[in-house]
């Protein structure tokens, strides 16, 4: 392993926000990570896995850890089946299989990231999330170093969470997902279409973790509101963040360098020197403004990424 010291984190998130990782090392199989979290234990080092940088918020003052990126990119199309290593970028991999004539997750394309990420936070857009085609996930855990396969219901898949969240201990290795045939020129617009839509969403090419906040179960009052005014029923009874943020006049609002964008205000992007803290500040208003005018607490569906944070996950 080739082990770094001081290397920076901004330009390996979407975000291109944070500090250096005391440590960094690219790791390229299940040994590898292995390795790594051994010298990590020998060291008392806190371990921090980095996949494909997006949901994710970096400290300014960087992580006294050692941060490992997964770089596995092997991937096999068998029949309907995509078996695919967690660093396997998600928007390739569903153009790869709309090529061969597979689709049932056309609708995440544009989702930045990689299949282990999103598997982990049950990615979704469009009324489509990863537990939809999931059908297992491998995955090592690094206390033990015991690995299994995971069926669909063992991981606990729900909105934008799964059991691998709650168990950071357990790293995902790889994903098994069970696709159905189409029309390869039908997926592929399809694709486009989803891609179309999200830039007219301003939800491509900035930087921004992805949606920073996720959308919360509301009141029926407020869910009512939201149906009558976007002519749309609301999904597990919950109400798009971004529609919150608006209502608040929240919209374009900015804490330095970021800003919650005004094409679609869940979306806290940096314009160009935005820091953590800018992040965190412009977060901080927007939460107290929704609770205060809806009374609804919104949660970061991006990853805050801090010493306190870091010790919360190995506690």
């Amino acid at each position: 392993m080739d082990i770094k010291e001081h290397v920076p984190l901004a330009p390996l998130t979407t975000f291109k926000i944070g500090g250096t990782a005391r440590y960094f090392v690219e790791v390229r199989n299940e040994d590898d990570i292995r390795k790594a979290y051994a010298w990590a234990c020998e060291r008392k080092m806190p371990f921090v896995i980095l996949g494909g940088g997006s949901n994710v918020l970096v400290a300014d003052q960087g992580l006294d850890a050692l941060v490992v990126r997964i770089t596995t990119v092997d991937f096999d199309i068998s029949g309907a089946m995509l078996t695919a290593d967690a660093g396997c970028n998600l928007l390739f991999l569903i153009r790869e299989t709309a090529k061969r004539g597979l689709c049932g997750w056309d609708r995440l394309a544009g989702i930045p990231g990689s299949i282990g990420g999103a598997a982990r936070g049950n990615a979704g857009a469009f009324g489509t999330e990863i537990k939809d085609v999931a059908l297992s996930v491998r995955a090592l855990n690094l206390k033990t170093g015991e690995t299994k396969h995971f069926s669909n219901a063992e991981c606990a898949f729900s909105y934008r969470h799964s059991f691998f969240k709650k168990h950071p201990e357990w790293i995902i290795l790889r994903v098994v997902l069970k696709l159905h045939p189409a029309a390869p020129e039908e997926s592929a617009r399809l694709i486009d279409e989803t891609i179309a839509e999200r830039n007219r969403r301003h939800l491509q090419d900035v930087q921004a973790a992805g949606s920073y906040f996720m959308n919360p179960i509301a009141p029926p009052a407020v869910r009512e509101q939201f149906e009558q005014e976007k002519n749309v029923r609301s999904r597990e009874g919950r109400v798009p963040a971004g529609w919150l943020i608006e209502k608040v006049g929240m919209k374009g609002a900015t804490a330095g360098g970021a800003i919650a964008s005004i094409q679609h205000p869940n979306y806290i992007v940096n314009t160009g020197n935005a820091t953590a803290a800018d992040v965190r500040a412009l977060a901080k208003k927007i939460k107290a403004a929704v609770l205060e005018k809806f009374g609804i607490r919104l949660e970061e569906e991006a990853v805050v990424l801090n010493s306190d944070t870091i010790k919360e996950l190995w506690r």
